[in-house]
């Protein structure tokens, strides 16, 4: 925060005649600000978050009720498969996909072409969905893992009580387990809120692969590309 209230002027070739660092007030989130690539970037940030906290939540949890309704013969089978992504790092997650979407050797493109579908998985129009992709595929099995604790704690007597009453399946979940994970709803908005601001290490990876990510493509991405490109920290 005291940063980017201040500015850096070197002096000489590469600074080698020292710096003088100086009160900037304003000016750098001024600077930010009148930037179109920035102001682009925060507003495709802010509907990422807006797309991708429900489609979040509404997956995890569900995904977590079908697990605990006990319709599935293994559960912890499901539960460990769901979890798996979570634990694999976001920049070989990115190279991952990215194999996948690349039309070279995605194998998704013969299915396309075989629809009579020209689908670039990475063009301009459809890398934001594909970035989306995988955050959801990388960070809802951790959700439904919270969901799924929350919903273990339940008492079992009222899902009895429930029962006796003639409550269906739908009814439980909608009237008992629902309104009883609320924290877990919360706390998975929570983190998906923060994780949706932080979006880095996806659109980073692929920028190589895409036309359609630019250096302003997300604040995060501004920020480092100034401090580590440009060595203007007060600004990042």
């Amino acid at each position: 925060m005291v940063r980017s209230l201040t500015e850096v002027e070197r002096s000489g070739l590469l600074g080698l005649h020292g710096t003088t660092t100086r009160f900037a007030g304003l000016a750098n989130y001024a600077t930010a600000l009148s930037d179109d690539g920035y102001v682009g970037g925060l507003g495709r940030i802010l509907l990422f978050a807006l797309v991708m906290v429900p489609l979040m939540v509404v997956l995890s949890t569900a995904l977590a009720l079908v697990l605990e309704a006990g319709v599935t013969r293994w559960p912890r089978f499901f539960r460990t498969a769901f979890f798996l992504p979570y634990g694999v790092p976001g920049v070989i997650a990115s190279i991952m996909w990215g194999f996948l979407y690349a039309p070279g050797t995605s194998p998704f493109t013969p299915l396309f072409q075989a629809a009579g579908a020209e689908v670039d998985l990475l063009g301009p129009g459809t890398v934001f969905w594909s970035i989306m992709n995988i955050v959801l595929w990388q960070f809802a099995g951790y959700n439904v893992l919270i969901v799924v604790a929350q919903l273990q704690s339940i008492p079992r007597v009222l899902y009895e009580a429930a029962r006796i009453d003639g409550a269906s399946r739908w009814t439980i979940a909608r009237e008992v387990q629902l309104p009883l994970v609320r924290p877990a709803l919360v706390l998975i908005t929570v983190f998906t809120i923060i994780g949706s601001l932080q979006l880095f290490n996806e659109p980073l990876v692929l920028t190589p692969l895409s036309s359609g990510i630019s250096s302003t493509y997300t604040p995060t991405i501004t920020a480092y590309k100034e401090a580590f490109n440009g060595n203007n920290l007060g600004l990042a």
